[in-house]
């Protein structure tokens, strides 16, 4: 969601960008403007299959070396399941087999060597001969590196008569030439079709498309998997079109083009280059999230029920009638939800309760409903939004459309925040980033929360919030 002007936002100044990003698509639901493809289903991995085979017919090979052994048919299921076991995963997507012989090998050494172990321990009179392992271990060596090495001959071949295509994006000279790069080394197995910049800088090269529709119309007509980002102020000032990609179904890929190469394990012609998680599709651990969920919010439910009710019979006799607050907030990719509140205020009108940004030194509330807020026990009824599940636990913080649009547009990275579930608590909660305090420092703190989530740093945030509570500070 964002705001037709820029405004200053609170606990912060709007920041000049100094760069008109590529207009991208509005929210899906709306009218105007135009959409990107929906979410295409993600490219299929390489196939495991060859690279599996490969290594089982070479344990089977191995096993030649058993002719004439006791218990041959244990010895070679023993094999088989320690090579199997310790059987290697390619770092990229199609290595050649020469950069993983010495994991091939490795691995099939110590397989061998435990089967030798475990023989010696528990049928000492059948131990395995030297000579038996040096030829056993020789034999699956070369059928495994045989068979690896024609499993990614294959797969280069298929990368050079089917490369994925990809767009460019970051300023035109710099695209160009990294795409000028990526396709003088066809083996890379991408094929860059275009470059998405402001401007075109009238060299030779690649189309450059500076407007959405432009984007669009490329992405659908050359059927673009991955995105490159080759500028390290794509990620901050082209934000909204690489969620937009990711959402579409591309792999967004950040290229490091001009600095000394970082440490990585990917390379694309060259180029150091790293995955950028996007926050669309399932996360590995997220039913673990959602079961969470569920277990504590539910059981908290539970025990806190005469707490909200003593609470809100309380209100409803001091205040009169309204004891809920619902307001709409804004969660996972920006859809709206009804969250619950006990009502410690009330607002002048609608405009007041969607516009005005913090009431915590309200003077017109009464004793018990600050004392509500400063324990947060206002905010117990969001356990049911996370119960329903229109909230998470651990999450940033939702917040009403009229401050999302004014936080996106002012605060670089504020629309990421939405990329997972919103939550009751977070990192930045836990950093003392709650009421009038630097909407800079909130998005900072929360997308380093969705960048290196785990289900073990939502438990120590709940951990550290429930420490929290014993020296309330107010919201």
């Amino acid at each position: 969601m964002t705001a037709e002007s820029t405004v200053p936002s609170p606990g912060g100044q709007a920041r000049d960008l100094g760069f008109s990003p590529v207009s991208v698509m509005p929210a899906r639901g709306t009218t105007a403007g135009f959409r990107f493809p929906a979410r295409r289903p993600p490219a299929r991995p390489a196939s495991p299959v060859p690279l599996l085979a490969a290594d089982l017919v070479a344990a089977l090979l191995g096993a030649v070396a058993f002719a004439g052994a006791e218990h041959r048919p244990l010895l070679l299921a023993l094999l088989v399941a320690a090579s199997m076991l310790l059987r290697p995963h390619p770092p990229r997507p199609a290595p050649g087999v020469l950069d993983e012989l010495p994991a091939v090998c490795g691995r099939i050494a110590v397989a061998w060597m435990a089967l030798a172990a475990l023989v010696a321990a528990y049928a000492p009179h059948h131990a395995l001969s030297a000579h038996t392992l040096v030829v056993g271990f020789l034999l699956q060596c070369t059928a495994s590196c045989a068979g690896r090495g024609l499993a990614h001959w294959r797969r280069r071949t298929a990368l050079l008569s089917r490369p994925r295509t990809a767009l460019v994006i970051g300023p035109a000279a710099t695209a160009q030439r990294v795409s000028a790069a990526v396709l003088r080394h066809p083996r890379c197995g991408v094929l860059p079709v275009g470059i998405v910049a402001e401007h075109p800088d009238g060299a030779d090269g690649l189309p450059v498309l500076t407007t959405g529709q432009e984007v669009q119309r490329a992405l659908i007509q050359n059927g673009v998997r991955d995105v490159l980002a080759v500028h390290p102020s794509v990620r901050t000032q082209q934000g909204p079109l690489l969620r937009a990609l990711a959402e579409s179904g591309c792999a967004v890929w950040e290229v490091d083009a001009d600095s000394p190469s970082y440490a990585s394990r990917e390379q694309l012609a060259g180029f150091a280059c790293r995955r950028l998680d996007m926050g669309y599709g399932r996360r590995r651990g997220s039913r673990g999230k959602r079961a969470l969920d569920i277990a504590v919010s539910g059981t908290l439910l539970l025990l806190v029920s005469p707490v909200l009710l003593v609470c809100a019979v309380w209100l409803r006799v001091t205040d009169g009638p309204g004891v809920v607050f619902r307001q709409e907030r804004i969660g996972r990719n920006g859809r709206p939800f009804t969250l619950l509140k006990f009502r410690t205020h009330r607002p002048v009108d609608e405009v007041e309760s969607a516009t005005r940004w913090s009431v915590a030194d309200e003077h017109r509330m009464s004793w018990f409903c600050r004392f509500l807020r400063r324990t947060s026990l206002d905010e117990l009824l969001q356990l049911w939004n996370v119960f329903w599940g229109d909230m998470s636990l651990v999450g940033p913080r939702p917040e009403r459309p009229y401050f999302v649009g004014k936080f996106s547009q002012t605060h670089p990275g504020y629309a990421a925040r939405h990329r997972m579930q919103t939550g009751i608590t977070g990192l930045a909660q836990i950093n003392g980033l709650r009421g009038d305090t630097s909407i800079e420092d909130r998005a900072r703190f929360d997308n380093a929360y969705i960048d290196n989530w785990s289900l073990w740093q939502d438990i120590c945030i709940l951990l550290r919030t429930a420490a929290a509570l014993v020296r309330p500070t107010g919201s």
